[in-house]
């Protein structure tokens, strides 16, 4: 049974959208947090530079330039996160705890973040501050400005570290996906286990039950019960084909013997002995099909009829196109068989020559005269292919599936003999041996090849006398 990927299991793929949908909602969250408390900071400080330069242009139109400068040096040497720096008109510092005007900083009258050097515990550091530059009269400027480096330094972090935040989140999400799916997926593959064991045709197979109780466990109960069911129906069904193969086949058989028995009695000249002997042709007709509809029905429910063992494809092929090569020549007909390498499988030998039987035989039916069939089996890495070629009519592409069901005859074979069960035969024959019946243009004809897969399926049912039908 193929190992299913963990990460293409719908457990996965819905704890990996709810993990994604998680770290988006939570990433917007965060986002959001961080952008409506970084406003709220930069109003407050906004305020604070705005209450200061309403202060310091009250104290220059009161006290002039010399006092403005005398209240700048005084709160510069504060100490605080207050920045000052006051210009004449040439641009040179008149007063303020700025040793200059600050890179990019030329826009007045708005607020603006700049990078700044200050000496901190004798150590000279470059930090972040808010300010605003607006001119007096006179041609002189001031710059006041708040130093934000903590909450640039808080921004920063917050800036790297959401990005890891999600990562992780994703990481951490696609291992809890994994991990539940893995527990998911282990209840599945007993399940699947199961169904592909009773495909095999293992019917005592049953689905197990834990202790745990939980939905899997109902569903298992109810696949559980559900099998009881179809076995029962199965048993049934075997039950009433084996009445009817004892009850219909052996009189049918009986019948065929008296007719035979009478048909030695009388004179070859008689005119009985031509309809009994058509009597007789009818008769095996009715039988074989019978033979092969049950064999169908057998195979159909996942039911062998003999026991499987290891088997040359090679032999069988051989003895088949030994048995039907006199048959080949009186229809003007080429049989040949292809040599090819060991082509060993698991099977059961007697079915496994039915169906080549019945493909060889619908081969030579529909061969014209001159013409050519070829057996062969090869060993592919698909697995062991048995093939019957022909360069007959063959069979137009959209009808190749329907002549593998039951009492299907083309218009082409309507007036030839047969019952249209030959093809369904060889169908289930495949089927039961967990292989595939392909048919494929052989330009001209028609190519039928049976590949058989590289594991061996499992033994269907106890050994039992093999039942076999004759060509249909």
């Amino acid at each position: 049974m193929r190992t299913l990927n963990i990460f293409r299991t719908q457990a996965f793929r819905i704890v990996f959208v709810y993990v994604m949908v998680f770290a988006l909602s939570v990433s917007a969250l965060l986002g959001f947090t961080y952008w409506n408390t970084e406003r709220a900071l930069d109003e407050q400080t906004d305020q604070i530079i705005g209450a200061e330069i309403a202060g310091l242009s009250e104290q220059y139109q009161r006290l002039g330039l010399r006092g403005l400068a005398d209240v700048v040096m005084s709160r510069s040497a504060n100490g605080g996160p207050g920045l000052y720096l006051l210009l004449d008109r040439a641009k040179q510092p008149i007063a303020g705890n700025l040793d200059g005007m600050p890179q990019n900083v030329s826009r007045r009258g708005v607020e603006i973040e700049f990078d700044y050097e200050r000496r901190v515990e004798g150590n000279l550091q470059r930090r972040r501050a808010r300010g605003r530059l607006f001119q007096l009269m006179g041609g002189f400027e001031l710059l006041v400005a708040q130093d934000v480096h903590e909450r640039y330094l808080t921004e920063q972090l917050f800036s790297t570290t959401l990005p890891w935040t999600v990562v992780m989140m994703l990481i951490l999400g696609m291992v809890g996906g994994g991990l539940m799916s893995r527990n998911i997926l282990r209840r599945l593959d007993l399940i699947n286990r199961t169904a592909a064991d009773i495909i095999a045709g293992d019917m005592s197979r049953r689905v197990p039950v834990t202790s745990a109780h939980d939905e899997f466990d109902a569903l298992a109960e109810s696949l559980n019960r559900m099998l009881d069911r179809i076995q029962r129906l199965m048993q049934g069904v075997r039950e009433v084909t084996d009445s009817v193969a004892h009850d219909l086949r052996t009189p049918l058989t009986r019948l065929r013997n008296r007719l035979e028995d009478t048909l030695r009695h009388l004179d070859p000249s008689d005119a009985h002995a031509a309809e009994i002997e058509a009597m007789m042709r009818e008769t095996d007709q009715i039988i074989t099909t019978f033979n092969a509809l049950l064999l169908i029905a057998e195979a159909d429910s996942g039911v062998m009829r003999g026991a499987i063992s290891r088997l040359d494809l090679a032999p069988v092929a051989d003895d088949m196109a030994e048995l039907y090569a006199p048959l080949a020549e009186e229809n003007g007909v080429t049989l040949e068989i292809k040599p090819a390498g060991s082509t060993v499988i698991e099977g059961n030998r007697s079915l496994i020559s039915q169906a080549l039987a019945n493909l060889i035989d619908n081969a030579i039916k529909y061969t014209p005269r001159g013409g050519h069939i070829a057996v062969s089996t090869a060993m592919t890495p698909l697995g062991a292919e048995l093939t019957v070629a022909d360069t007959g009519p063959g069979i137009p592409p959209e009808q190749r599936s329907h002549v593998l069901e039951r009492f299907v005859r083309l218009e082409t074979s309507r007036n030839s003999p047969g019952t249209g069960l030959g093809l369904a035969l060889v169908a289930a024959v495949a089927r039961l041996h967990g292989a595939e019946l392909h048919l494929d243009d052989n330009a001209p004809g028609l190519k039928a090849t049976i590949r058989f897969p590289r594991r061996a399926p499992r033994k269907a049912a106890q050994p039992e006398p093999a039942l076999l039908a004759a060509s249909v």
